[in-house]
């Protein structure tokens, strides 16, 4: 019982060390990314996204990656096999040096002459687009060998080291944006530029960290066969599901510039910065629990696994669902005081794309519980083969003449069907009933949803849109879905702990007072 109130209390610690470097890391972003937009342009802004975004899709391929190495990792810290970790993380290496060289290979042919004669770019930046294309897969090569160190430090939950660096990258980012305006070069390329360079300066820094911390990061050449032929299968089998969430985000990308143009690639990708600055604060809770559920595994603890797993899931969607009502009530006005202007399509965009991620947040510990296991192939296949319809579908909609949004709703019905789909497959490798995950979870969070909604919709339809309705909207909302989530959202044992916890706290406040 010490010890699991032991693992409770570091996931409250490392997901607390998160919140303040996303919350540093959130104000320098929707800063920095007004001033590039500005700097930059519309046009520009949609060119380094859809063609720069290889970085963004390559990067899909890095975390898939750093998921799977970190399992081997943290699997050999749960069964305590000290000697192993040193080979499984020079093997990780090698892995990323091979695939690296395959997908460069591929990006330097048919990515390239893609980028020549298929997509939609303007004459006069048909050079700049080239040069952003090359920096981009330069930073996703020096993302690919940072991978295994970043894996090492999850593994460890040394989750302060993020905190630490990532402050770092974006004070890096801050500057490169400030600088944008005064560049010698192009702006386009001169961005893509630096964005690699500080590539470089992260990648040394996390490096630097790792082997000052732990000696298994020390790379040397080795070759055991076995041990490769069993990460690079199981990687291999989990690019199967990066390909396919690839091809929904990135695929979906292009598939809008070739009917929409670089104009509505340029509103789709400040939704998404608008997703990822809210989703980064639901992905420290992730990162602090996924360690917990894979030791749980490795030492055989079932029960603490499943109850990781319902609570998981459910707490992800409370935060992301919290964070995201407000936005999606006062999508137009929070866009209009960020960037000046609201280009087309950008409203629309917001809200669907964090309901999308709302629906995908229910799977990320079914994920995290079937990697522990290391059995993925039959998995990858059935969920990967769902996901791989987003861009045939979303293609035939917008060559019906459907709006671009319809790319992202076909995204939102393919992620349910998908959650179905991995309940199904991960019920067969570990003792979880699907029944009780959608009673304890989907069902849970529908009705939390909806009933938490009503008070606040009923207040935005009856004012004007402003700075007012703005606050009042953001108030209701908290208040109301903390309410729903303690009275229906929690179970018995919960609501006591909560409320336990709240009275501990006050209290305590009210004895030092005292004092």
């Amino acid at each position: 019982m010490a010890e699991k109130t032991e693992r409770s209390q570091r996931i409250v610690k490392n997901t607390l060390l998160l919140y303040v470097r996303t919350f540093f890391l959130m104000i320098i972003s929707l800063y920095t990314s007004r001033i590039i937009l500005n700097a930059l342009g519309v046009v520009d802004y949609g060119i380094y996204n859809v063609v720069g975004g290889v970085v963004t899709m390559f990067s899909m391929i890095s975390g898939s990656l750093s998921t799977a190495i970190s399992r081997f990792l943290t699997f050999a810290i749960g069964k305590r096999n000290i000697e192993k970790l040193n080979d499984i993380f020079s093997t990780s290496v090698n892995i990323q040096l091979i695939l690296g060289l395959v997908i460069v290979l591929f990006a330097e042919t048919i990515g390239l002459w893609f980028l020549k004669y298929k997509m939609v770019i303007p004459e006069d930046r048909v050079i700049a687009a080239f040069w952003v294309y090359q920096f981009s897969i330069l930073t996703f090569v020096i993302n690919l060998i940072s991978i295994p160190y970043n894996a090492v430090i999850i593994a460890h939950e040394h989750m302060s080291a993020f905190a630490y660096i990532s402050i770092l990258e974006g004070v890096g980012k801050l500057v490169i944006a400030f600088s944008i305006s005064v560049s010698p070069i192009n702006r386009l390329v001169f961005f893509a530029l630096m964005t690699a360079a500080l590539g470089v300066i992260i990648r040394l820094t996390y490096g630097w960290y790792c082997k000052k911390h732990f000696p298994e990061s020390s790379y040397h050449f080795k070759l055991n066969r076995k041990l490769l032929q069993e990460m690079f299968g199981f990687a291999g089998w989990n690019f199967l599901s990066s390909s396919a969430m690839i091809l929904r985000e990135y695929g979906g990308n292009i598939v809008i510039n070739l009917f929409c143009g670089p104009a509505v690639n340029a509103s789709r990708a400040i939704a998404a910065k608008v997703n990822t600055t809210v989703q980064g604060f639901i992905t420290n809770f992730t990162m602090a629990v996924n360690p917990q559920i894979t030791k749980s595994y490795a030492a055989g603890d079932y029960e603490y696994m499943l109850k990781l797993i319902y609570q998981g899931s459910r707490l992800s969607f409370y935060m992301m669902f919290i964070l995201s009502l407000p936005i999606i009530l006062n999508a137009h006005y929070i866009l209009q005081l960020w960037l000046g202007f609201v280009p087309e399509y950008t409203v629309s965009f917001v809200c669907l794309i964090l309901l999308l991620a709302m629906s995908d947040i229910l799977s990320n510990t079914l994920i995290t519980s079937i990697l522990a296991t290391g059995r993925v192939r039959n998995y990858q296949i059935v969920v990967s083969s769902a996901q791989l319809m987003n861009l045939p579908i979303s293609y035939v909609c917008l060559r019906l003449g459907c709006a671009p949004e319809s790319v992202i709703i076909v995204s939102i019905i393919i992620s349910n069907v998908a959650l179905f789909l991995r309940l199904y497959m991960v019920s067969k490798s570990i003792p979880i009933k699907p029944y009780t995950f959608l009673h304890k979870v989907y069902l849970n969070v529908l009705v939390v949803g909806l009933i938490s909604s009503i008070l606040p919709f009923v207040i935005n339809t009856t004012m004007n849109e402003g700075f007012w309705r703005f606050i009042t909207t953001t108030i209701v909302s908290i208040i109301s879905c903390m309410l729903v989530i303690l009275y229906i959202g929690c179970d018995k044992g919960e609501r006591v702990f909560v409320k336990t916890k709240i009275t501990n706290f006050i209290q305590n406040k009210i004895n030092k007072n005292r004092r």
